[in-house]
């Protein structure tokens, strides 16, 4: 009889783990942050090129990259990310990214033409969901959309290990958009594009804006299976 367990124990964290949006300030310890990146760091890539790389802050050194994200986002300067964010969304792409972001605004208390309360909640995303730590993903710019597609599976590594150690982390492409400001901040040199942020500690439970789950698409959707 074939042995599931590490199946099963897989599908539980993927099935626990949710994007993570209102943190408490306790710092994660050191020795935690290098065993998430370690094992981020597991995930398959092209010709074994590992092109991903992460700057992550702590402390003062968090709290000065939330003050000048919020800074940003307030200002009239617009942003720009170093991979183009998408064209448009249509169809099913469309229907859950509206059905996500209702959900949030449902659970936070924002009603239908509240923009004021949408704006607040936007920017949420640049206070970092007041997450202690963020890990400024990015990947060598010669590797193209290929860099970034291996970086993808260090996304997923990286929140299931996350979600292993009992920590919240959220996925964050808004951040991204201020590229410039990241790139200047952390002298990352321009043979590098920023790619997304990973705002991570531990979650705030109690928190409504972690109290929604998305739901995931019927199997029929997803599979063509052949033969």
């Amino acid at each position: 009889m074939t042995d599931t367990s590490d199946f099963d124990a897989l599908t539980a964290l993927l099935q626990r783990r949710h994007s993570c949006r209102a943190f408490r300030p306790d710092p994660v310890p050191d020795v935690q942050i290098r065993q998430l990146v370690e094992t981020a760091g597991r995930a398959p890539s092209w010709c074994n090129s590992q092109p991903w790389q992460v700057i992550i802050t702590k402390g003062a050194e968090t709290e000065s990259l939330r003050s000048k994200l919020i800074a940003k986002a307030t200002s009239t300067e617009a942003g720009a990310p170093d991979l183009p964010f998408p064209s448009g969304y249509s169809g099913r792409h469309q229907d859950r990214r509206r059905t996500c972001g209702w959900q949030l605004y449902d659970a936070v208390g924002v009603q239908k033409g509240d923009r004021a309360g949408s704006m607040a909640q936007a920017l949420q995303n640049f206070h970092l969901f007041g997450a202690p730590h963020t890990a400024i993903l990015t990947s060598g710019t010669e590797l193209g959309p290929y860099g970034a597609m291996d970086c993808g599976g260090f996304i997923v590594a990286f929140c299931l290990a996350a979600e292993a150690l009992g920590l919240g982390c959220v996925p964050q492409a808004a951040v991204a958009g201020m590229s410039p400001l990241l790139h200047d901040h952390f002298a990352i040199p321009d043979d590098r594009m920023v790619l997304c942020a990973l705002s991570f500690g531990y979650e705030d439970r109690d928190h409504p804006a972690n109290a929604f789950r998305t739901d995931r698409a019927p199997l029929d959707e997803i599979l063509d299976l052949r033969g």
